[in-house]
């Protein structure tokens, strides 16, 4: 009998690989139950929490994706108030960017 590791047959090789496959695809498969089955109760829980704050506060606790396009179209519309610097500050801050500016070129040109 010849000393050492016995040699692959190419055949089996292939048999181990297919029967390894075979297994990440049931493990696989079994996440995707799992997951539907966490998705399902999750969904179950939120409609009755959904139930517990009435028809007007589902239509407000609804998710993003529940909600019409041009609903979310129009609520994206709304212009932001912007705050609005005191001729000041707006002083201020030029001054210390010009100052800030000067002293990068100042420290560009020595090097």
């Amino acid at each position: 009998m010849p000393r050492g590791r016995p040699r692959k047959n190419p055949a089996d090789v292939l048999i181990k690989s297919a029967e390894l496959i075979g297994w990440a695809l049931g493990g696989i498969e079994r996440e995707i139950v799992e997951t539907r089955h966490r998705l399902s109760a999750l969904t179950a829980q939120a409609n009755q929490l959904r139930a517990r704050i009435g028809a007007k506060g589902a239509r407000a606790a609804a998710p993003p994706a529940a909600v019409p396009a041009d609903a979310a179209a129009r609520a994206g519309r709304k212009r932001r108030r912007r705050r609005k610097l005191s001729p000041e500050a707006r002083k201020r801050i030029s001054e210390r960017m010009k100052k800030r500016w000067a002293e990068y070129r100042k420290n560009k040109n020595k090097s």
